[in-house]
């Protein structure tokens, strides 16, 4: 809803990505902002990004604490910077000196996560694809794309670990001759294989559609040992919301309003 009412008001899609994502790491339920997951240390580090698909300008932000929505900090380095990934405490010095609203003390700190962290270092067992990262990919009526990407990581993860949220190529991209995406699931194998680069390199390269690429680079993900799915749209605004996992929350609205949402295995790649 938050994406759909930037479009609707005639706002651009790198707005419309940043807003969805606002409210997604506003929402304790994700893995996200607020909802993020604790490390092993018992500490929580949040990475983001942002992209613009009409210059492919990009930010983004890894191993942070402190602001209250990463991905607007991910925007700030995009906007205020010459770069596109700032880290640690060099990340929160610009973020402040840029006034990115930070949070109060405890406001990220959740009994949920807490438990999950307890039960993660008991059993010594990790679900990476299940930890739910966010994001946002959309077209306007311009036809730019963008696309927006934020997360607390893996529960239980090596302190300073950064995944694939913060890395542009494999977690997040956009460029308005091909594709945006957006993408969940075990970081490290989107890292080592640019899967959100690739499938907007199938659609350049090989003039492969959106349906057919996506849903080909998450199926190959699977073959070498990679859970998770990806979100993308298109110039032509066709949408592909694949994934190799149980289920993957998701949904998307079209210039109608009209919202669609779902969890479990069931049609989505839509024209």
């Amino acid at each position: 809803m938050a994406g759909r009412d930037v479009l609707a008001a005639g706002g651009n899609a790198l707005d419309a990505v940043t807003q969805a994502v606002v409210a997604l790491e506003d929402e304790l339920l994700f893995n996200a902002g607020r909802g993020s997951v604790f490390t092993a240390s018992g500490t929580q580090e949040m990475d983001a990004s942002v992209m613009d698909g009409r210059d492919h300008r990009a930010g983004a932000v890894a191993g942070i604490f402190g602001p209250r929505n990463p991905v607007l900090a991910a925007r700030a380095v995009m906007q205020h910077s010459e770069h596109v990934l700032l880290i640690g405490d060099g990340a929160l010095a610009f973020c402040r000196e840029h006034g990115v609203v930070f949070a109060e003390t405890g406001y990220f700190s959740t009994e949920k996560r807490r438990r999950e962290l307890r039960d993660a270092l008991e059993q010594r067992r990790r679900d990476p694809a299940a930890e739910g990262t966010v994001g946002a990919v959309a077209r306007d009526r311009d036809g730019n794309l963008a696309a927006a990407t934020s997360t607390g990581g893996m529960t239980g993860k090596t302190p300073g670990r950064v995944g694939d949220s913060a890395i542009i190529g494999a977690g997040t991209y956009a460029d308005n001759a091909t594709c945006a995406v957006s993408a969940t699931g075990h970081g490290e194998f989107f890292m080592r294989y640019g899967i959100a680069f690739e499938i907007a390199a199938r659609l350049r390269h090989a003039g492969q559609p959106l349906q057919q690429a996506a849903e080909a680079v998450v199926e190959a993900l699977a073959e070498f040992g990679g859970r998770g799915g990806v979100v993308a749209v298109d110039r032509s605004g066709a949408l592909a919301l694949p994934f190799n996992t149980a289920g993957m929350y998701r949904g998307y609205v079209r210039a109608d309003g009209a919202i669609h949402t779902a969890i479990w295995d069931e049609p989505y790649l839509l024209g």
